[in-house]
């Protein structure tokens, strides 16, 4: 029970993905209730039950990190509770299950961050999740604008740094558009990384969302929260909506060097190998099983 008319190729191949991950392990198929429509069983769903007791997270420690990170969440955060604990195909649970372990242990969060951005991360020094320097301030972005996965750092230079992540998973970079404000178009000017600020392209999907983002995070600079500053668009290598918006997202920016305009894409193919460098195998194994093993769609499609 995968099947979704509106899903895109990438979604669909994860969903079923995601299902027979859950299979493998027992846990039983949970229910998906639309906006319009009866709930019905859905294969990238979990029971309830078993949701709460953590099982869409690769370990009871990644579980209990993000029941504690939801119940201390920063004031106006959303996350969802939802999507975290029963559904599969959400990137929130995909940020804990990424992250949450480097944040358990600093030195495992050290050396991967080393491994990931050796030009950028000297030292870790906490990771946060869900984060906004000031919803609603208006010397920010006025608005909610958040990061899903925020790591304070130093960098080699021993400049007060950030890495600000927006994770990706089976989205298609189609979120629903913000109501343009004026401070966008203040920010837009200001922040001095775009070759034409006034673009509407950055206005609009696929890219309106990394847009705001990404401004909010030269804010943080601008305003001398951090000394500098990285802006992440995080996804998988083979979903080719968020390859596609990263592409075009760059050539609006007036260089392709994250050093210069502060932005950098990163595949999750790439984090998994940054896990094997430093040692963990197992980190490795277990989230490409989870989360990249394309090669069991091929076993169920072809035998």
């Amino acid at each position: 029970m995968v099947h979704e008319p509106g899903d895109t190729r990438f979604k669909a191949a994860a969903r079923l993905l995601q299902a027979l991950w859950r299979a493998e392990r027992g846990i039983p198929m949970g229910t998906h209730a639309p906006a319009n429509g009866e709930p019905r069983k859905l294969g990238s769903r979990i029971e309830a039950s078993y949701a709460k007791q953590g099982a869409n997270f690769l370990s009871p420690a990644i579980a209990k990190l993000a029941f504690r990170e939801s119940v201390y969440r920063e004031i106006g955060a959303v996350i969802e509770q939802e999507r975290l604990w029963t559904n599969m195909l959400s990137s929130q649970p995909l940020c804990f299950n990424l992250f949450g372990d480097l944040k358990l242990n600093p030195d495992k969060g050290n050396k991967f961050f080393q491994q990931l951005f050796p030009d950028y991360v000297a030292e870790v020094e906490d990771i946060y999740f869900e984060h906004s320097p000031g919803r609603g301030d208006a010397s920010f972005t006025a608005d909610n604008t958040a990061f899903d996965v925020f790591v304070t750092c130093r960098t080699p230079e021993g400049k007060q740094g950030f890495i600000a992540v927006e994770v990706k998973y089976s989205e298609a970079m189609a979120e629903p558009l913000a109501t343009l404000r004026p401070r966008y178009d203040e920010l837009s000017r200001a922040v001095g990384i775009y070759r034409e600020p006034e673009s509407q392209s950055l206005r609009g999907n696929p890219l309106q969302q990394l847009w705001r983002e990404h401004m909010l995070s030269r804010a943080m600079v601008g305003n001398g929260l951090y000394e500098s500053g990285r802006f992440v668009l995080l996804y998988p290598k083979q979903n080719h909506h968020c390859e596609s918006a990263a592409k075009l997202y760059q050539r609006e920016c007036i260089s392709p060097d994250p050093a210069v305009s502060g932005f950098q894409a990163v595949t999750l193919e790439a984090c998994l190998a940054a896990y094997k460098a430093i040692g963990d195998e197992e980190a490795a194994q277990a989230l490409h099983e989870r989360y990249l093993n394309f090669s069991k769609i091929e076993e169920v499609i072809f035998g």
